[in-house]
């Protein structure tokens, strides 16, 4: 007899994950399917960066939270607290880090403003053209590519069922949820939909049109260098992360994009983003001209109109959810998967999750 599973989550990256952990804490008979590998889509592929300076306003206490997620799996994920600079070089740049970060400090992150001194006794390698800049103690990084590992062996550890490079072709709803995979049939009495960028073809095989779109982001690394920095280090703008692994490799991200849509497969790096992402980065550690660069690669970001998650039931489809989208979903992930979980198990979420039937409006605070 085919065993059917209180729930189905499609979507094995970290919110899927987190919120499978939490279900079945609850007591619910949960298998998780991926049609790649655990934790190999945005969640394995990012640079790994956690700063509260670079979240938005709104979803400040959901990054705090998640904060304290990372902290607590630690090692395990290669989680580092180094805090952290966000650089302005003009004046535009300085009125704008000033109005955003005033209003994040006021949301709760331990967000200051210092000065140069403190940048050049702190960071002596970063240029000397820094106007102004604000710093946060909490900010760190973690290795996304431990991601994988790590969920894997809390899945296993915690019984609960998995099945990798397991792609959903289908999904038909009659008295529960009978799923078509490339592994067979699976049958569930609900669904979580937590596919990431594929989340709108995954809503179609409900007959939903979830409004979803990607963002092809685009990180590269460096050879082993000489201790340059060790704090991460961003910009104003938010088109620029940069941080020195243990190993000497220096990360460098910022949502430059590349080209490409999640049904083609990896998306491709394109050279006029890369060129400007690495320009700013060396304008910002000089130190970074004599560096070479070994490999630049993207990942798909979901996001909706107005960029905030979707996070709740899936609209019109009784006993299906949905979960995703979440701009800065690397540090956010494991908490809103913990929220996610409660919802499902019909508890109170300890903050509010985004109804994914909201009307969708523009709105880039």
């Amino acid at each position: 007899m085919t065993d059917i599973y209180d729930i189905a989550v499609i979507g094995g990256g970290i919110m899927g994950c987190a919120a499978a952990l939490r279900m079945s804490e609850g007591g619910l008979h949960t298998i998780v399917l991926d049609q790649g590998d655990l934790g190999q889509g945005a969640s394995g592929v990012n640079a790994g960066t956690l700063s509260l300076q670079i979240k938005r306003v709104k979803l400040m206490p959901y990054a705090l939270k998640g904060h304290h997620e990372w902290e607590a799996m630690g090692d395990a994920v290669g989680f580092r607290k180094t805090g952290g600079y966000s650089l302005a070089f003009t004046e535009r740049e300085a009125e704008l880090l000033h109005e955003r970060q005033i209003l994040k400090a006021e949301a709760g992150a331990p967000i200051e403003f210092v000065s140069n001194n403190h940048i050049r006794a702190a960071e002596p390698n970063l240029t000397q053209k820094v106007l102004t800049a604000s710093y946060c103690s909490e900010d760190g990084y973690a290795n996304s590519s431990l991601t994988g590992q790590f969920f894997r062996g809390r899945l296993r550890d915690q019984g609960i069922a998995y099945r990798e490079r397991c792609a959903v072709s289908a999904i038909n709803q009659s008295g529960g949820f009978t799923l078509q995979t490339s592994q067979g049939q699976v049958r569930a009495h609900r669904v979580l939909l937590a596919a990431g960028a594929w989340l709108k073809p995954v809503a179609a095989m409900l007959d939903v049109d979830l409004p979803v779109n990607a963002r092809i982001n685009t990180v590269s690394v460096t050879e082993r260098m000489p201790k340059l920095t060790s704090t991460v280090i961003g910009h104003a703008t938010g088109l620029l992360t940069m941080k020195q692994k243990a190993n000497g490799t220096v990360l460098v991200g910022g949502g430059w994009q590349g080209r490409g849509t999640p049904q083609e497969g990896r998306g491709q790096v394109m050279a006029s983003s890369v060129q400007p992402n690495l320009a700013l980065a060396q304008f910002a550690l000089p130190a970074l001209a004599g560096a070479r660069v070994l490999r630049s690669w993207t990942g798909f970001e979901a996001n909706v109109p107005d960029f905030y998650p979707l996070a709740g039931e899936l609209p019109g489809v009784e006993g299906a959810f949905v979960l995703g989208c979440v701009r800065g979903g690397y540090t956010i992930g494991p908490y809103i998967g913990k929220l996610m979980g409660d919802f499902i198990l019909g508890r109170e979420p300890e903050l509010p999750l985004f109804d994914p039937g909201r009307d969708f409006n523009e709105d880039t605070l």
